[in-house]
């Protein structure tokens, strides 16, 4: 293939255009921020069995505490009527003052029971609410820098985008500058090559593969016309030659 030397030039300034074009997009999914998210949410997931069990316990504790309330207010009533009645002297039969004695008694200690119940699941809801208190407290710090690293993603993949734009458009104009074949060429290469279908002979070493040519490869390259298209036996990349060729 035959190409001006100056067009074998812009293949070089293509090539790093579409360079370029290939690390915006590395960039933009390699942001840290997304691995940051990502080890965010892994975080918050750890934490979401932990939460559920505390809240389920907050919950179970604070039915038994109302429970407990319900009873004590129950035998509180029970026992007040019953004072009640002995404090108005209504009762004369010993037999009946004792019995009435007898269950006011009881009540009191059944109170007292059922209170120092509730005192122990009152504490037990006290410990429950800080282990969930902390857990959830965790949480939203997670959330919290979640959120920012997601802004801080979102700014950066705008200006990405603005770029990869800016840097697509430049490639476009500069490719329609070029040959059909030769772009076609470069292309074709370029997308089994790993991105790369050109480089500079730059000191005696192929720009593509990073390869030192041969005696006898510099030899064939001095011997081409100027406006010969070269490529690289070792990798298939374009060979372009310019003034550092060190030919």
């Amino acid at each position: 293939m035959k190409a001006d030397p100056f067009v074998q030039l812009r293949l070089l300034d293509l090539q790093a255009l579409d360079s370029g074009l290939a690390r915006l997009e590395h960039k933009r999914k390699t942001l840290p921020e997304i691995s940051e998210i990502v080890r965010l949410d892994g975080l918050v997931d750890a934490l979401r069995d932990g939460v559920v069990r505390a809240e389920t316990e907050v919950s179970d504790l604070a039915r038994e505490q109302a429970k407990f309330e319900r009873e004590i207010e129950q035998v509180r009533t029970r026992r007040d009527r019953d004072e009640g009645r002995l404090a108005s002297g209504a009762i004369t039969v010993a037999k009946q003052l004792q019995d009435l004695e007898h269950e006011v008694a009881s009540l009191k200690r059944r109170q007292a029971d059922l209170e120092d119940s509730e005192l122990e699941v009152m504490e037990r809801a006290e410990a429950a609410q800080a282990t969930l208190d902390e857990l959830t407290g965790r949480r939203e710090e997670h959330l919290s820098a979640r959120a920012e690293a997601e802004q801080r993603r979102d700014a950066a993949l705008v200006e990405i985008e603005a770029e990869l734009q800016r840097t697509a458009a430049e490639r476009a104009e500069l490719a329609a500058t070029m040959p059909a074949d030769l772009l076609a060429l470069y292309d074709r290469i370029r997308a089994a090559e790993g991105g790369v279908g050109a480089g500079e002979i730059s000191r005696g070493r192929c720009g593509g593969c990073r390869l030192d040519l041969m005696n006898n490869e510099k030899s064939e390259i001095r011997a081409a016309a100027p406006d010969e298209v070269l490529r690289h036996e070792e990798c298939g990349r374009i060979m372009v030659r310019t003034a550092e060729s060190g030919l």
